[in-house]
């Protein structure tokens, strides 16, 4: 007979995502490990006066979800303006002048997530349309994809930006074409101002929202928000050296519940002394709740503000189709570097230019160094050309995607996405099905703050491609069954950060990190999907999180 367990769940229908038992119906955990499943009636044999049983009531229960790209130390700031669901400039002043009013002796004011569809006539933002509401008080406002910085005119000249200070640490510096002068449109923001050098310059120029303290405020409040919906291991996908001290803070303080993954960035002018200390890091940062390790790179923008590496021109321009950020030739020779040293490589790419740059690197790769088990990330694949699909599962690279980030109402007609790109190329647009269907390995994600963190939005959106509120889809030829997308939060994403032996399904021997939901999602409508709430979550065996 077997000796009672500290933990008991009983009275589920557990979806265990592995194949050799699809389904359980209760589950002993000892030292914070799966020692059994099994049916509910057999439960007994492993419960004693001190057990703590949890019944879940008939409910469905999964693995923990795994977050494989979700920006918890960027989160989302109090203490900005939030300008998400803004969608003209008038709205844009209305809660900015609404905010300065609450907070008249500000120094700055910050503003988070504006939308570039805000922007009347499809351009960019200016100083001069941000100076109406915001008077000689500097303002500093990140889109929504924090890739882009937008800044009045007292922002621009706190920050030093003139048209002989263009090329900053944290970003370039737009110029009207006609004058030369800086428009206040900053690009490239999350390749140089996330960086540790761009992070440390405008730390030192005075912008509060890059202090440690905002910063660990963030942080704490993202991971507040990823056990509440049930994320179990959260994959943070580009901090500096100097960002790590928060994630063990967080731990000091009880606040690190979920498990974090933590990639370090590698921006261009990264040296090999750099890399000794980011394999130094990954050598001090490696056990169950903190390891550190994958590199993430980029190789080019996004497609809103046309700045992602399309094959052909962006809808309406006769040329520009987007740049890379490396050479090809140059990058294929980083990469195929860094795959000898034996570093995991997170590659941002949105264009179909940019996508197939990272694919024919890795490609080269392999050629130089032989095939291994590298597990390479190609992350966001929004915009796919259906030529390079089958590379991905013969290339081993693992499409890190955000389903959210498909729906009619972020990306559909009408939007920048969906317009830039143009109709005839819309069958591009996040091409779940086709990659699944070839063989390549889904690790879905969030992309928070840049779109919900709730798994709940991501599997809807994946599954019908319609918006929250209801409506037509787009392009629904690529939605996926519930059943792969909640393995694509579960297994696929272990599998992708190398945690398949760990996590990811329901399997004896596994950590007992699992989800007690709210709502069957697997037998409900779709339209019922988002909503459902994680009632109890798991990690190691302790309850973490009731609803």
């Amino acid at each position: 007979m077997a000796s009672p367990a500290p933990l008991v769940l009983r009275n589920a229908r557990i979806h265990t995502v592995d194949p050799a038992l699809p389904e359980a119906q209760a589950m002993a955990v000892v030292d914070g490990r799966i020692a059994w499943l099994g049916p509910d009636e057999d439960a007994r044999r492993w419960t004693g006066p001190d057990t703590h049983v949890i019944d879940a009531g008939g409910k469905l229960v999964l693995p923990g979800f795994i977050d494989a790209h979700n920006h918890v130390r960027l989160g989302s700031d109090d203490a900005c303006v939030q300008l998400s669901g803004a969608r003209t400039l008038d709205e844009v002043h209305a809660r900015i002048r609404a905010w300065h009013t609450a907070n008249p002796g500000a120094e700055w004011i910050e503003a988070e997530a504006f939308d570039y569809s805000a922007i009347p006539d499809g351009r960019m933002p200016a100083a001069a349309d941000l100076d109406p509401a915001t008077g000689d008080v500097p303002a500093f406002v990140l889109s929504y994809d924090v890739h882009t910085a937008w800044v009045n005119t007292a922002g621009l000249r706190r920050l030093g930006i003139d048209r002989d200070h263009t090329h900053l640490p944290f970003g370039e510096a737009a110029t009207d074409p006609a004058t030369g002068e800086p428009t206040g449109f900053i690009k490239d923001f999350a390749v140089k101002g996330l960086s540790r050098d761009g992070h440390r310059a405008l730390r030192e120029l005075g912008l509060p929202w890059a202090s440690p303290d905002r910063q660990y405020g963030r942080l704490a409040k993202s991971l507040d928000d990823a056990i509440g919906f049930g994320i179990t291991t959260v994959v943070e996908p580009q901090n500096s050296l100097d960002d790590l001290p928060l994630f063990e803070r967080a731990r000091a303080e009880g606040r690190l519940r979920s498990r974090i993954v933590a990639a370090l960035f590698h921006p261009r002018g990264t040296t090999d002394a750099d890399l000794d200390d980011f394999a130094a890091a990954a050598h001090r940062h490696d056990d169950d709740r903190i390891r550190v390790g994958p590199l993430k790179l980029y190789i080019d923008d996004v497609v809103e503000p046309r700045t992602a590496a399309l094959l052909e021109p962006y809808a309406g321009c006769r040329h520009h189709r987007g740049d890379t950020f490396y050479p090809p030739e140059e990058f294929a020779e980083l990469l195929t570097k860094l795959d000898a040293r034996g570093f995991q490589c997170f590659v941002h790419a949105t264009g179909d230019r940019g996508i197939r740059t990272v694919l024919d690197a890795v490609e080269r790769a392999r050629a130089v160094n032989g095939a291994r088990d590298a597990r390479h990330q190609v992350v966001h694949v929004e915009c796919l050309d259906p030529d390079d699909t089958p590379r991905f599962a013969a290339l081993g690279v693992i499409a890190c995607m955000q389903p959210r980030h498909s729906a009619p109402e972020v990306a559909g007609p009408g939007k920048d996405w969906a317009e830039n790109v143009g109709a005839e190329r819309w069958h591009k647009a996040w091409p779940l099905r086709s990659l699944h269907e070839a063989g390549a390995v889904l690790a879905l994600s969030s992309d928070w703050n840049v779109a919900e963190m709730d798994p709940m939005v991501g599997i809807h959106t994946a599954v019908t491609r319609r918006p929250l509120g209801g409506g037509a889809p787009w392009m629904p030829q690529e939605t996926i069954s519930v059943e792969t997308a909640v393995h694509g939060y579960t297994m696929g994403s272990a599998y992708a950060n190398f945690l398949e032996d760990e996590r990811g399904s329901l399997t004896v021997g596994k950590a007992a990190d699992f989800v007690v939901l709210s709502r069957d999602i697997l037998r409900a409508a779709p339209e019922d999907i988002p909503g459902t709430v994680a009632e109890t979550v798991v990690v190691g065996g302790v309850v973490e999180h009731t609803a």
